[in-house]
């Protein structure tokens, strides 16, 4: 009888933690997201202090980009606080970043998220291309330290649900 009961317990033991620990990564997966969709909504909103909530206090930016020859280009953007600001100055128009294909990687207080993107001014297609985070969790939450993004004019594949909302 003792024979049996060890193997039960053993296998019970292993589907509890990964139940356990499959739970816990989807929280932190979700808080992941979370802070992506706010630095989103206040680039709508042209909300400069939610913007500069979503990111760590020492962050790095920089788009990559073909020039009009062809020729790859890193191109480091100015700092955060330039960001923040082109945000928060008042403007017209609304920005929208429309994302799909997210993908979340998990390594105890670091995380990574690659997703596709469209950009629009209002209602008017601007660019698109594919963003590429880092975060990190720290006493106060997740907080990207480092933000890159490809940008194109063609060549976009955006689903048709996202294109809709913008006609």
């Amino acid at each position: 009888m003792k024979k049996r009961i060890i193997p039960a317990l053993l296998v019970t033991a292993f589907i509890f933690a990964s139940v356990c620990c499959n739970a816990q990564a989807s929280s932190e997966e979700a808080a992941v997201k979370d802070v992506i969709a706010r630095l989103f909504k206040a680039m709508e909103l042209g909300d400069s202090a939610m913007l500069r909530s979503t990111f760590h206090d020492h962050v790095t930016l920089g788009t990559v980009f073909s020039d009009k020859n062809g020729n790859t280009v890193l191109r480091n953007e100015s700092s955060i606080a330039e960001f923040a600001k082109a945000v928060g100055t008042p403007h017209k128009e609304v920005w929208h970043e429309e994302i799909w294909d997210v993908k979340v990687q998990l390594d105890d207080n670091f995380a990574q998220v690659w997703c596709d993107y469209a950009f629009y001014i209002d209602k008017n297609f601007s660019h698109c291309g594919v963003d590429a985070f880092h975060l990190l969790k720290s006493k106060d939450g997740w907080k990207i330290f480092h933000l890159a993004d490809t940008r194109r004019k063609a060549g976009c594949n955006v689903p048709k649900e996202i294109a809709e909302k913008y006609k």
